[in-house]
This record gives C-alpha cells, structure tokens and sequence, in this order.
C-alpha cells in the first residue's frame, strides 16, 4: 500500500528561527570567550520588542543587545512596518546564573560522588532522546524534510543574492513525498510555499518566480509529475510577517530541527543550550550513532533512543530500532554502540567536540544532514 509522508521547514526569518538564531547567537557568544559557558537562552519576539532570558553562568564579556540586534540584521529584517527592524527594536535582556541546585548535579555526577571511579559530569536534564536515519537520501535524512531544508534555504538564497527581489525574510514550506510498498520515496505528490514580499509585488509574478528559481531549481524533475501539486501564496498577499505578522519563541519548531516528523522526538529543543544539556548533545550523539549504523551497512533505516536522569552520567536506557532493515540482529548492534561510543555527557562533548562556538549553524534548516557538523562524520565502527 502507497503512503503519503509530510514534513515541512521554514527560513530563517520565520519569528521562530528568528528566536532562535539569536539564542544560539548569544550561546556562540559566551562559548568563544569561555568554553565552560552555562548556556540556557531563551528568546521572545513580537510587534517590535525582543526579549532575551534565561540562565547563563560564564566569564564571557558579552554585549546581548549587540548580539541581538547583528542577528537581526544578518536575517535582513530592517522594516518596523512589515515585520521588525534591527535599528530600531526595543530589546530587554532579562538573565540570571544557572541554579546552583542544577549545578551540584552537572558538575560532579552521581557515580562520581558514590566512587563509581567515573569522572565525568552529570546530566543537565532527566529526558529522552532520539536520533533517526535512513538511506532514503545522501544526508541520511527522510526525503520530505531533506526536500524542505532545500527549498526553505534555496528560498532564502535567492532573497538575499537579489534573484527575487521583491522577497522578504519570514516564509515556510512543505513538502508531500509518496511512499511505494517497500517504504521507498518515488514522487513528489505537494509542494507548497508561502513566502513574505513587498507591497508592490505581482502575485502572478511571483507564482511563476517561485515555481522557476526555487522548487524546479531544487527538486529533482524524476520526482515530479502532472499529477504533483503546486500551492505558492495559496492565502494570497503575504506583506506583513517576522514578529509583527506572529509571535516568536525558541525551541518552537522541534520537528523542523529534526526529522520532519518521520521519527520520534523526545520534546526537548536544542537552541540557546550549552552541550552540558543532553537536550540538544545527547540528541546530537544519537544522530551520529543512527547514522553510522546505516552508513556501515548495519540496516537501511536506525532509530536510537537514549534516556537520562539528571545529575547520572551514564544514560538509564538505550534502545535500537531497525524497523525490520536490519542486516544484523539489533542486540549486536547495541553491543557494538556499548563498546564504540562514550555516552556519558563528558563523553559526547569531547567525541563530537562541542565546547567550541559552532551552534549558529545549526539553527536553520535543519540540525542534520548537514555535512560540515561533527555528527554528521562517517566512521567504521
């Protein structure tokens, strides 16, 4: 029986992305100057006035205004009366240090302090997470979300290369991929866009422009027929957007972070939070494994689950799901993972190397398939 799968993404002038750029700003910020940074930002955006709050323990000297008001200009919002202005916004910074009761978990973990001989950190957070991937497409990643990621950034690129001139920085998409028997994408079935523009713009106009430099110029032709459908601006005028059009919040779009949908999410959000918050490194590491296990031929699709208690090192449970693809049992998979991969958080940040001021990159379009991130390296195991 044929499927159809849905996932959508957003550009990065989305007032959620917009919320989170800046947090994962203001994390960058503090981990350049001070690796040990305590990072949990968190950004509020709506009809000209950004908010940023918090806890952040560090000995960085940061500017948060400074840093707010850059991100909103590399978005490209400079207009109040369409959506937000970077000049002009009234931005309130509202911070305070990480609870010390936290703390007492993080920097000593509980098998340290029974003589476990484990010398590691503890878990920022109880929680569950999950890592996802499948040969389905070259970045590992279900084809509805890879498409999405493409044609949202593609959406953006040509905004700010002036291909479309007449675009402004808040727009989402959403792609329909149909699934045959075997759970293989074959075609494209929707594609819908819905992008901010100036006053003047042609609604015809941009129709044509959008079907032409953004989705022809990103899905492949072999996946698109007569039968696929097409809805650009379906609502029509799209003028006023970013925070005046809607209200925005960090670590609002979890699905568009991760796997459209496709896999499981364990709830947490990753931006504006130092890697000591398994939230987001945990959820990191579970990518990574689940990537390496299809891309060492172990199966065609991995889900990983890993569970934490706050204040222990090691997580409380591991799960491996294969959905019948795998070319090995699941338990040897999880033996194998057990004695390649250091799970504990001091292990994840020092394999994947996350003390470093990486995270802006991370925010839009997606936290995986993206080749140049630490989770995303092959490696034989």
């Amino acid at each position: 029986m044929r499927k159809l799968f849905t996932s959508e993404s957003v550009t990065e002038g989305h007032p959620d992305k917009l919320c989170d750029f800046i947090s994962d700003s203001v994390l960058d910020a503090c981990l350049e100057q001070d690796a040990n940074s305590r990072v949990a930002c968190e950004t509020v955006a709506g009809k000209g006035k950004i908010i940023v709050t918090g806890e952040i323990t560090t000995k960085a000297n940061i500017n948060v205004e400074e840093i707010v008001r850059n991100a909103i200009k590399e978005i490209g919002y400079n207009n109040s009366k369409t959506d937000i202005d970077y000049r002009t916004c009234e931005v309130l910074v509202n911070l305070s240090k990480q609870s010390p009761d936290i703390a007492l978990g993080v920097d000593k973990s509980l098998e340290d302090k029974e003589g476990d001989n484990l010398e590691s950190e503890g878990a920022g957070d109880q929680g569950l997470m999950f890592g996802y991937a499948t040969d389905e497409t070259e970045a590992y990643m279900p084809m509805p979300i890879f498409l999405a990621h493409r044609l949202a950034k593609r959406l953006t690129e040509v905004r700010k290369q002036k291909e479309i001139s007449y675009l402004r920085p808040d727009g989402k998409v959403q792609v329909t991929v149909e699934y045959d028997e075997n759970e293989r994408p074959v075609r494209v079935d929707t594609v819908v866009v819905s992008t901010q523009h100036t006053e003047e713009t042609d609604l015809e106009i941009l129709k044509r422009d959008i079907k032409e430099k953004v989705i022809f110029a990103i899905i492949p032709k072999e996946l698109l027929d007569k039968a696929t459908k097409f809805y650009i601006n379906p609502t029509g005028r799209f003028v006023i957007g970013g925070p005046l059009g809607d209200s925005g919040l960090t670590g609002r779009k979890i699905i568009v972070d991760t796997y459209g949908g496709y896999s499981r999410h364990g709830g947490g959000a990753f931006s504006g939070k130092d890697p000591t918050k398994v939230d987001r490194s945990a959820s990191y590491m579970a990518r990574y494994i689940a990537k390496n296990v299809v891309a060492n031929g172990y199966a065609n699709r991995c889900e990983i689950q890993l569970a934490y208690a706050i204040g222990v090192a090691k997580p409380v449970s591991i799960l491996v799901n294969t959905f019948g693809t795998g070319k090995i049992p699941e338990e040897e998979i999880e033996n194998k993972i057990q004695s390649t991969f250091d799970l504990t958080p001091r292990g994840i940040i020092e394999t994947l190397d996350l003390r470093r001021p990486i995270f802006r990159q991370t925010t839009n379009y997606g936290h995986f398939g993206k080749d140049n991130l630490p989770w995303e390296q092959i490696i034989k195991f």
